[in-house]
């Protein structure tokens, strides 16, 4: 079977323009942004059945489809979205974004500053996972948008969910968290400085201005990023998919491991496809997430404003968002009155498995959004 059957097919590119001022949390202030999205299915006669997908740490705009013919690979979850699939874009018109900061199109520190005409590098400032949902505010009013019937998000992406169900409670009936937290562990907030002081301790970082010089602090980062793979994944899932399983190596070289070799690949590939600065900046959205920190630590008085629907979703090898920090959220959704489901998966994927076709996740995710349409087709 062709890869593009069963998908979305070929997608486009879209850019959302924003001139005016935009003050973010920090208090620093962008003249204008842009954000880089797609959009899957097509938008009801009353505009009530948008989903909104929210990206993870590497993630981007491009979650489903193909952009030519050529493309072997689809986007990154097109194994949940698209046709007849979890996220049926037969039944949902879907948004997915490359969030302010990114480095695939959208206003980030790759990107050239208006005011100075020169990259803007280490000079971008600050941005939060509040920050983030303000600009995909913006872009939902540019497509006239007044209430998602869900805000979906796995990892980083899912706290950007709970954040819309705090922040916008009018404007999302239905919200699903996958393999989240409602805030970091001291433990993510070591692995995430580690991988900062590797790409920091790189010669070709040039204190962040890597681009001006004509450099690319590619080793830092592939060093970054295997640390990140490593957590991702689980020991019995690497036991099962590596063992101690030596690579096949020429005449008078040293072998090295299956895994070694995984990781240098993984790290290579992504060092070629990232920007540094914005991996930086992404972890530090990470770190400064807690949204209860300004309600005296109460997630339950926190989540109060929320209006809709929760999904939480959790999996059972994920050491870096475990089972009890969806839990903790579960506790306070439920302390707060409200209506919530929540679904704990077998697997041993560890966090990678948000992205995977799992039957299990697959199935109740399937089932949430099912019932959201049979609802949309009620009303």
């Amino acid at each position: 079977m062709n890869a593009h059957e069963n998908s979305e097919g070929i997608v486009v590119e879209q850019v959302y323009q924003e001139k005016g001022l935009f003050r973010l949390s920090s208090g620093a202030e962008l003249p204008e942004f842009k954000l880089v999205y797609e959009t899957y299915g097509k938008l009801n006669r009353n505009k009530s059945n948008a989903v909104l997908i929210c990206h993870a740490l590497s993630g981007h705009h491009h979650a489903a489809g193909f952009h030519n013919d050529l493309d072997k690979k689809p986007g990154w979850w097109d194994a949940c979205i698209g046709p007849n699939k979890a996220i049926d874009t037969k039944k949902f018109f879907v948004v997915s974004l490359n969030n302010l900061g990114g480095c695939h199109g959208s206003t980030g520190p790759n990107q050239v500053n208006p005011e100075t005409g020169q990259i803007y590098g280490s000079a971008f400032p600050f941005v939060s996972v509040e920050d983030w949902v303000r600009s995909q505010a913006l872009l939902t009013d540019h497509l006239g948008i007044e209430q998602y019937a869900a805000v979906i998000g796995g990892s980083l992406g899912g706290m950007q969910a709970m954040q819309w169900a705090i922040d916008f409670p009018d404007q999302v009936r239905n919200a699903v968290i996958i393999a989240a937290a409602p805030k970091l562990s001291a433990q993510n907030i070591a692995f995430n400085e580690i991988a900062r002081h590797a790409i920091e301790s790189d010669p070709e970082f040039h204190s962040g201005n890597y681009l001006a010089s004509e450099a690319n602090p590619s080793q830092g980062l592939m060093i970054a990023r295997m640390i990140g793979h490593v957590t991702y994944l689980s020991d019995d899932g690497m036991g099962t998919k590596f063992g101690r399983e030596l690579q096949n190596s020429t005449e008078g070289e040293e072998s090295e491991f299956q895994v070694q070799s995984y990781l240098h690949h993984q790290g290579e590939v992504f060092s070629q496809a990232f920007d540094a600065n914005t991996y930086i900046l992404m972890t530090k959205a990470l770190d400064q997430f807690d949204p209860a920190g300004k309600h005296g630590d109460n997630l339950a008085k926190t989540v109060e404003p929320a209006q809709c629907n929760f999904l939480v979703i959790s999996f059972s090898s994920d050491w870096r968002f475990s089972v009890e920090r969806s839990r903790e959220i579960v506790r306070a959704l439920i302390l707060a009155n409200k209506n919530v489901s929540a679904a704990e998966i077998m697997s041993t994927n560890g966090h990678d498995s948000f992205l995977l076709p799992i039957s299990r996740y697959v199935k109740i995710l399937s089932s949430f959004m099912n019932r959201i349409a049979k609802e949309l087709n009620e009303s």
